[in-house]
């Protein structure tokens, strides 16, 4: 049924994410190119041709939508094939017009590995270009900010390089699409593009809570790597939980509660009662019973979050804890405790509470901000991340407080470490440095990695626009094959 359910989803929005791009033969190439598209797993499939892309004339195949204003641009991308030349070359592309001597500027992997950004100034002139010492990227991504032009590449699931930035201008809008050229007009050659985005951030200063950004409801598959995005709203909704027996997803959006059925294909908002300020930490207990939520109140002259539980098809929710501010994260396998994130007299720790309330137990001391607490799936840890020494790392403790250790060392602000119910894994974002370590707001360019539970080696496993409200609480799929998240875009 857990497969099933990625199946049917995926269909609601595939055929929406093809609908935005045209295709057509760039330069009078002797042979034509072609796309077709994979609305299952979302992945286009680009045949083309082409002498090359190169001088002061391009032929090629291109498959591409009109855009105005910034947008950032990415993809995974692979040839199919061995190839005949080892010049051929695919990627992203941003173009002036359809003529084969126009301006633009891309992000280019070739067949043999060498990868670079290339540009054609203004109409007619040669082509110029910046290599990059990386071979044979997976992960491409071509970003415009203003007139400036940005290229990005990942490979290994290592984290973002920069190639070059360049700045000219192309004009207000811009064609943008995905490209291949054979190096050789009588050849066709074969690339995919799987992960296709297209996302537009906010305008320099936009608060995320004050501008909220239409939302995109995302799967990822950690053996394909695959993203699907199984729905799409102007409506900004945060925090997916995936269901015990994984018939359907919950989130938040405007201080409600929404469950996303498979039979259904629509949100369907559940009943919470008075509880219509509920923030973006909420979940699922282990039995499949009950709900915790976070919801706003206004007691002594002051609005706080407190910690409430509610059956899972709805009703009149349950205080659980007697002070505020409290953020639920975590439920104990028993589902006997909860564990949340609180800020008493001024410094923000990890507590846990009894499921039906009573005196709270305080588990970290340390100066600064300690959050996110989750309990591993067999109830030997608790994983939380603190800001105690310096950046926000993982750290993980026993459930009594006790042997507290670090588990992430890295130069990245690293939230919300969610343990797969196999416990095998961690799913955390990360954001860059540049990020103040005790904030995880929204509209960053953040990472969504992967480690082994017991720490080690950590794979990047996403590339997106988020940040808060993209991967807040547990969102792991059943089989723990797969893990759900929002993305942003505006």
């Amino acid at each position: 049924m857990i497969f099933i359910l990625s199946i049917i989803l995926t269909n609601v929005n595939a055929q929406n994410i093809n609908d935005r791009f045209s295709g057509i033969s760039v330069g009078n190439p002797v042979l034509s190119g072609s796309t077709s598209y994979n609305g299952e797993r979302q992945v286009f499939t680009l045949k083309g041709a082409g002498e090359n892309i190169w001088f002061d004339n391009d032929q090629f195949w291109f498959v591409f939508q009109k855009i105005k204003g910034d947008f950032i641009f990415s993809a995974n991308a692979e040839f199919v094939g061995d190839g005949v030349n080892e010049h051929r070359k695919m990627g992203l592309m941003a173009r002036s017009d359809f003529d084969g001597n126009s301006a633009y500027v891309n992000v280019a992997v070739h067949g043999d590995g060498l990868t670079g950004m290339q540009f054609r100034e203004t109409k007619a002139e040669n082509t110029d270009e910046f290599k990059s010492n990386v071979s044979a990227p997976q992960f491409i991504q071509l970003e415009r900010k203003g007139n400036t032009y940005i290229v990005r590449i990942s490979k290994n699931g290592q984290p973002l390089v920069k190639v070059a930035e360049k700045s000219f201008d192309l004009g207000e809008q811009v064609l943008v699409g995905m490209f291949i050229c054979s190096h050789d007009p009588n050849v066709v050659e074969t690339a995919k593009f799987s992960n296709v985005r297209i996302e537009v951030p906010a305008a320099e200063g936009v608060n995320g809570y004050q501008n909220p950004s239409p939302s995109r409801l995302e799967i990822l598959e950690l053996e394909t790597g695959l993203r699907k995005i199984i729905y799409e709203t102007d409506d900004h909704i945060e925090a997916p939980n995936w269901s015990r027996n994984g018939k359907f997803l919950v989130y938040n959006a405007g201080g409600k509660l929404y469950k996303f059925d498979a039979e259904e294909l629509k949100p369907e908002e559940i009943n919470t009662d008075f509880a219509t300020n509920c923030n973006n930490d909420h979940g699922i207990s282990f039995d499949g019973k009950m709900l915790a939520i976070s919801n706003g109140i206004q007691e002594n002259g002051t609005n706080h979050s407190i910690i409430f539980t509610v059956p899972i098809e709805g009703g009149v929710p349950t205080r659980v804890t007697p002070n505020g501010p409290s953020y639920w994260h975590g439920w104990s396998p028993d589902d006997k405790w909860l564990t949340y994130c609180a800020e008493r007299n001024g410094n923000y720790d990890v507590y846990k509470i009894p499921t039906e309330g009573g005196e709270e137990i305080r588990l970290t001391t340390a100066e600064g901000l300690d959050d996110g607490p989750e309990y591993s799936p067999d109830g030997q840890y608790i994983y939380f991340n603190s800001v105690r020494t310096g950046m926000m790392q993982i750290w993980r403790m026993k459930p009594d407080g006790s042997e507290q250790e670090q588990l992430t060392f890295d130069n990245f602000q690293n939230w919300f470490a969610h343990p797969s119910p196999d416990g095998k894994w961690l799913i955390m974002i990360s954001y860059p440095p540049s990020v103040p370590a005790g904030s995880h707001p929204h509209n960053q360019r953040v990472m969504l990695r992967l480690m082994p539970a017991e720490g080690g080696p950590i794979k990047t496993v996403a590339f997106l626009y988020g940040g808060q409200g993209t991967l807040n609480v547990p969102s792991w799929s059943p089989d723990s094959k797969r893990f759900a998240f929002v993305s942003y875009t505006y």
